[in-house]
């Protein structure tokens, strides 16, 4: 920073904190100074930034020596850090916590999913500086429940966004409870309903290669009427072509297959549906970290002994946790990651120059997939083992989720009139995308955190 920067930053702090703030200002200016921001739409960064906060929402964005702070506003000094908007993560499980035994888990908790811990997952995620995060698959009533409950600041947790259980042919045995069946087009239709009236934001679809088509169009229509987007599993190529066909919006996963890479004509279907612009983008959350990274946590596992994953549980589940990922090498979840991984790279490649949106998920909640550390693991593996600028992986957790979401007018970037939720680590993100493991400061909707 320069001497004249220097100079002009001294007299802003002068300025906001040379009187005592009156009552009506304390608890509703704030400003964040010195910091450079990058504001989410993929331009140059703003060098010494001043971000002004009125309550909720953004006032003002600026440089400082151009920006006044008023007096009164607490200012929140961001010198020496990158500032973003709050991440998105959009694909978490807010009712698992990285327990490696799904049957145990399933039978053993659904009493203090919505008490425990699904609070327990969302606070872990705003404390990585996750502000935003969508939901995709839990019990329908405690999903609207904590929901709510974190929207009405009743607990703390990102923005949630959320589908409720799967829809999908015929639930798994014992999951009953957040995932339904569907037995032709007409309860198909129903289900969807359902889930709209209770409020959920998206509907989500898995194992549609295994539904007829017409109970599969029959999904995807009634979500739309009622302006819901449908996101779908890819896990088989079958499922790509249905849901394509059908017009989901949205796909999840890249490597749950092992084939070398997508098929020629779902390729097709892709680049056909992508060039009709007049339906939007379309979208995919390739949750490829744990892919990537299963044999080095096997082989150095002391992330595993993070308490960050420990916040808001229990001792006695925390233990259970524990016992369940003991040995990593022997988890049946992971025995295909082997095979499968090779194949990540050039599926994304196709999906990206296909000219599909590539959003950062994570399907945090899965076996050791934790929610305080998956979402910065991912941009990670995006930009140092995929080759991702480190500018469109921070879009694709901030500004093209808000988009995905019809969230941007509020949220997605830092922009005078949307909600202030804005994160900073110190040192630069562009240059070393992990820094985001460690968050110094969240405020989400204006309310300091971190």
């Amino acid at each position: 920073m320069t001497r004249l920067c220097l100079t002009a930053l001294t007299l802003v702090l002068a300025a906001a904190t040379s009187s005592p703030p009156s009552s009506a200002q304390s608890p509703r200016l704030k400003a964040l100074v010195g910091g450079t921001l990058i504001d989410g739409f993929g331009g140059p960064p703003i060098r010494n930034s001043v971000i002004l906060v009125d309550g909720e929402r953004i006032v003002s964005v600026g440089q400082v020596g151009a920006l006044v702070v008023p007096t009164g506003a607490e200012v929140i000094s961001t010198e020496g850090m990158s500032v973003l908007p709050g991440l998105w993560d959009m694909h978490v499980h807010l009712m698992i916590n990285g327990h490696a035994d799904y049957e145990h888990w399933d039978r053993t908790y659904p009493a203090q999913f919505e008490s425990v811990i699904m609070p327990a997952s969302a606070r872990q995620l705003l404390m990585a500086g996750v502000t935003s995060a969508r939901d995709l698959g839990a019990p329908l009533e405690a999903s609207i429940n904590v929901r709510d409950r974190i929207n009405a600041g009743k607990l703390p947790g990102p923005t949630l966004y959320v589908s409720g259980p799967f829809i999908q042919k015929a639930p798994y045995p014992g999951t009953e409870l957040f995932r339904w069946g569907v037995a032709g087009p007409a309860d198909a239709r129903a289900k969807v309903a359902k889930l709209a009236d209770a409020g959920v934001n998206c509907i989500k679809l898995i194992d549609q290669d295994q539904m007829t088509m017409d109970e599969v169009q029959a999904v995807v229509e009634a979500a739309h009427q009622r302006g819901l987007m449908v996101v779908g599993h890819s896990h088989r190529p079958e499922e790509i072509r249905r849901g394509i066909a059908a017009g989901v919006d949205n796909f999840e996963h890249t490597g749950l297959s092992s084939a070398p890479e997508y098929p020629d004509d779902i390729m097709r279907m892709i680049a056909e549906r992508t060039a009709n612009m007049s339906r939007g983008p379309l979208y995919w959350t390739p949750t490829i970290e744990g892919l990537f990274n299963y044999e080095y946590l096997r082989d150095n596992p002391e992330q595993l002994d993070d308490p960050a994953w420990q916040v808001g549980l229990p001792a006695d589940i925390v233990a259970d946790i524990r016992k369940s990922i003991a040995n990593p090498d022997r988890l049946p979840y992971f025995q295909l990651t082997a095979i499968r991984r090779p194949t990540l790279a050039r599926k994304f490649k196709q999906l990206s120059d296909a000219g599909v949106v590539m959003l950062v998920g994570t399907d945090s909640g899965i076996p050791m997939k934790f929610h305080s550390s998956s979402t910065w693991r991912e941009l990670d593996a995006w930009v140092n083992i995929l080759g991702v600028s480190p500018m469109q992986a921070i879009r694709g957790a901030t500004y093209w989720p808000a988009v995905a979401m019809k969230a941007d007018k509020d949220v997605g970037t830092v922009t005078p009139g949307k909600y202030a939720d804005i994160i900073a680590i110190k040192g630069d993100v562009l240059r070393h995308i992990a820094l985001l493991q460690r968050v110094d400061i969240v405020v989400k909707r204006g309310v300091r955190h971190k």
